[in-house]
């Protein structure tokens, strides 16, 4: 094997395991699977996939950077089995690992969000965001005179 579908393989695999994690797991579940040869009607790679996710949102702490390494790995070595045994094409190989990169630049990531506002009495909604299209609010505010 090439070291350029190495390289595809191992980026492949660390980009499936690190959307184990996230919400976009079940996307690149569905992605992964069109890309499985037909010879695995049981879907025993999907189960193992699934294996492989629960182990790691077990491991959430103490060991989950060793437990994902291994897991890359894993899969690292299933992606270029099914290379050589030609039932998945370097083609096919790109456009996976395009679609599951195209996932976890998409994937929202955990984090911690703190809002404080200041500066008097609020009397309406406060809203905090990068970017709102289409938003209409209708406030009534019972204390003000009615004209």
């Amino acid at each position: 094997m090439d070291s350029e579908l190495a390289a595809l393989t191992a980026s492949g695999a660390t980009t499936l395991v690190s959307l184990m994690v996230t919400d976009s797991w079940t996307h690149a579940r569905e992605l992964l699977r069109r890309f499985l040869p037909r010879s695995d009607p049981d879907n025993s790679t999907i189960t193992n996939l699934d294996a492989s996710r629960a182990r790691l949102l077990d491991a959430q702490s103490t060991s989950q950077l060793h437990l994902a390494r291994d897991t890359a790995e894993q899969w690292d070595a299933y992606l270029r089995h099914l290379l050589e045994a030609r039932t998945l094409s370097d083609t096919d190989l790109h456009a996976l690992v395009t679609g599951l990169q195209h996932l976890q630049s998409d994937a929202v990531q955990p984090g911690t969000v703190r809002n404080d506002i200041s500066g008097g009495v609020q009397h309406g909604p406060v809203i905090q965001s990068g970017r709102i299209t289409g938003l209409t609010i209708h406030a009534h505010h019972p204390d003000l005179p009615q004209d």
